[in-house]
């Protein structure tokens, strides 16, 4: 049922690039402190750059969890579900690190998503690039069957009705700092009050 992988192959690499949703996991390094899993979907945001390394687009959100852990400690888990077709659930650990704008090869890694990247580049808080070190996929059977109706277009058409100024506001009030207190974003100043 289960089996561990070199590496991500052609095959499997097509199979996750076409899955519209999935999930990144984090987790400070306190005992105490909060696990974070988020959801991630919009087809053309995740890209295999080779067997051992992935990238994906991390689009200004409510909250900075993902970018403050891997600027901590680097520690990530991506995972893929089937839900439609034969099911399988596939999982990428490794260790990642966020490319933020104005970092030193941050145009070339967003480069490699085309006009998906230069169409949300206003409001990107980063590219975050995984070295895999384990590859390892499950049954799935528990995971149910579900269509996709559609995507949402929400998170882009309010970033995209929002100007440099509000955005970086945002950033401040919002992703300098994660729940448990980590920098989030960096170069952002936390506005006073604020948990960011």
């Amino acid at each position: 049922m289960a089996k561990v992988y070199e590496g991500v192959d052609a095959t499997m690499a097509a199979w996750i690039e076409k899955q519209p949703v999935f999930f990144v996991a984090t987790a400070p390094l306190e005992a105490d402190g909060l696990v974070n899993l988020s959801p991630k979907g919009t087809m053309g945001t995740f890209r295999m750059l080779d067997e051992h390394t992935f990238a994906y687009l991390d689009l200004t959100g409510s909250g900075v969890e993902t970018i403050a852990h891997l600027r901590e400690n680097g520690r990530i888990c991506v995972m893929f579900c089937a839900f439609d077709g034969r099911p399988s659930i596939v999982r990428l650990h490794g260790t990642g690190r966020a490319v933020t704008p104005g970092d030193p090869g941050f145009d070339e890694v967003l480069a490699g998503f085309g006009e998906e990247g230069e169409q949300r580049r206003p409001y990107l808080r980063a590219v975050i690039v995984v070295d895999v070190a384990r590859v390892a996929d499950s049954c799935g059977y528990a995971v149910p069957r579900m269509d996709l109706v559609e995507e949402r277009d929400t998170l882009d058409a309010v970033w995209r009705s929002r100007d440099d100024e509000r955005i970086a506001r945002y950033h401040a009030e919002r992703n300098a700092r994660s729940l448990d207190g980590l920098p989030g974003l960096p170069d952002v100043v936390p506005v006073a009050g604020t948990l960011a």
